[in-house]
């Protein structure tokens, strides 16, 4: 009785590694997907407010509102000759639901400056430091205004600063790894690097002629 030798499992041919020219463009490629998915709502946001900005005469969602109150500040709100702005500052906001964060304070000939600021928003009191009477000049603009304030970061804060900062970081990452991907198309390569150039050049016109 002879006995049958089993066939040798089949060994899989090794894998040659990956040259560092291959590895680049796998990283290129993932990274640009990744941080792509990622500002794409800073891409659309900061490109439609460019946008409005662009069209200040625009008056979709432009609607703005203007009021003047009169009153007069409760004692306390002036101490040994001076103005104690922290006081001055919650009183009005409670009182009338102001908005946004106190700026610039000024008193000056008899008369105490106190602003709010906000995208899209302000609130100047005129205060009378003989007296404690105050005029408030409160003007809420429309939605649009808001948001190309926010696209400027006028008056929206450090959290907001950061994250303009970081859509600039996201999407110049993007164009890099962008760039990166392209050079390693050999079909389109020469095409699209052309296409580069002569889109700057025209720019670079653009701005001049812009400059004057």
């Amino acid at each position: 009785m002879s006995l049958t030798q089993e066939p040798e499992p089949a060994t899989r041919p090794t894998r040659r590694p990956r040259s560092l020219r291959a590895r680049t463009h796998v990283w290129a490629r993932t990274l640009h997907t990744y941080t792509s998915m990622i500002s794409l709502l800073a891409v659309l946001f900061f490109a439609l407010t460019g946008i409005t900005l662009n069209h200040p005469d625009w008056a979709f969602g432009s609607a703005e509102t203007r009021r003047e109150v009169i009153g007069t500040l409760p004692a306390g709100w002036i101490r040994n000759g001076q103005v104690n702005w922290l006081t001055v500052a919650e009183t009005l906001r409670a009182q009338y639901h102001l908005q946004g964060r106190v700026g610039d304070t000024r008193v000056e000939g008899g008369e105490a400056d106190l602003s709010f600021k906000a995208p899209g928003y302000s609130a100047d009191a005129f205060i009378d430091t003989a007296t404690g009477k105050y005029t408030l000049n409160i003007d809420a603009q429309g939605a649009v205004a808001v948001l190309n304030d926010l696209h400027r970061g006028r008056d929206a804060g450090s959290a907001w600063a950061w994250v303009i900062d970081l859509s600039g970081v996201f999407l110049a990452f993007v164009a890099l790894t962008g760039l990166a991907i392209l050079l390693y198309l050999k079909k389109t390569r020469v095409k699209a690097l052309l296409s580069l150039v002569a889109a700057s050049i025209v720019v670079l016109l653009l701005m001049r002629a812009a400059m004057g």
